[in-house]
């Protein structure tokens, strides 16, 4: 009986001592961790607070960004700013994406818990070759846990690159919500300023007779330029802010027209902006040739014409729609 309680009371000793030295480098890893996770939250700190944009090499992103522990999330911009690499939407999104970090930065509401960082494809390819990531620009959220799922690309085709739209993104992905403040621009009221000037200046110089301002012609063209270019989707890019078009970084071959019915770029409204001109051209002149008063040669030449600008221009027109909705059935002439 003795022996038997002596072994039960070895067995709990040896039990209760292999228990101790398991834990020990359990607590010393943890320890170990912590360290680690303190020194890079300090040290991204010490670089927002210098930069609030963090520029990443390939070393600096696979320690920071990629490798644990991590309690925070990273919001990466990869862009190629050289200027040998001729991308204008690059140096476009990196100035909203400038504005967004500022914001953030110098909000009340600034910790830890997210960073902003970017990285140049001049400065850290070998990061593009991993991610096998062939475009720019691009912004990729990387989660405070866990690798980042489909929602943490952003959409830029579809959103653009204004830094309200980033921050809402950001939002819907980390739940900080940052409030964007824009640097002054003083470029607006000028130009009001100066529109107002000028309108002054012609009514005083008209003072004498101001019939001018009950032409319903000169009020009719005025109408008529506001029509297109609301039509042409020029507040959706106000509001949006698309880049002016698309280079491919590979071919070089520059998209002015976007291939989704659920983005534009900005020269693809001017294009529709004068194709809606042409049809309405032509639309007048054939208002007109049936109106006028003029002999009835001119009258024809005006009816040719204003058939040709319709025809023509509502066939490229309807060529573009065609192009963005994928399997329209119709077509007219040159579409």
């Amino acid at each position: 009986m003795a022996a038997r309680w002596w072994l039960w009371c070895v067995s709990a000793t040896v039990a209760v001592a292999l228990l101790v030295v398991s834990g020990v480098p359990s607590a010393s890893a943890q320890r170990k961790k912590e360290m680690v996770l303190s020194e890079k939250v300090s040290q991204l700190m010490e670089w927002t607070n210098k930069r609030p944009v963090i520029r990443m090499n390939g070393d600096k992103f696979r320690r920071l960004v990629k490798a644990p522990p991590r309690n925070y999330s990273v919001i990466v911009m990869f862009t190629a700013l050289q200027l040998h690499r001729q991308c204008v939407v690059c140096k476009q999104a990196d100035e909203e994406f400038q504005i967004l970090a500022n914001s953030w930065r110098y909000s009340s509401a600034f910790t830890n818990r997210i960073f902003f960082a970017m990285v140049d494809f001049d400065e850290g390819s070998d990061v593009f070759q991993m991610l096998n990531m062939n475009s720019a620009p691009t912004f990729i959220n990387f989660p405070a846990k866990g690798k980042p799922k489909r929602g943490d690309t952003y959409e830029l085709q579809v959103r653009g690159f204004s830094a309200e739209q980033i921050a809402r993104w950001i939002a819907d992905r980390t739940d900080v919500n940052i409030r964007v403040i824009r640097p002054p621009n003083y470029a607006g009221p000028l130009m009001l300023g100066l529109l107002l000037a000028v309108i002054g200046g012609l009514v005083y110089l008209r003072r004498s007779n101001m019939e001018f301002l009950f032409n319903k012609t000169g009020w009719a063209f005025a109408a008529l330029c506001f029509v297109l270019a609301m039509t042409s989707g020029q507040m959706w890019n106000h509001i949006r802010g698309p880049p002016y078009a698309h280079k491919n970084p590979h071919t070089g071959h520059v998209n002015y027209i976007h291939g989704s019915s659920q983005a534009q770029f900005v020269a693809e409204t001017h294009i529709v902006l004068l194709f809606n001109g042409g049809v309405t051209l032509g639309m007048v002149l054939l208002c007109e040739a049936a109106t006028s008063d003029m002999d009835i040669g001119k009258r024809k030449i005006m009816c040719v014409a204003g058939i040709g600008l319709v025809v023509l221009f509502f066939s490229w027109m309807l060529s573009i729609f065609r192009s963005k909705y994928h399997g329209y059935p119709y077509s007219f002439l040159m579409s």
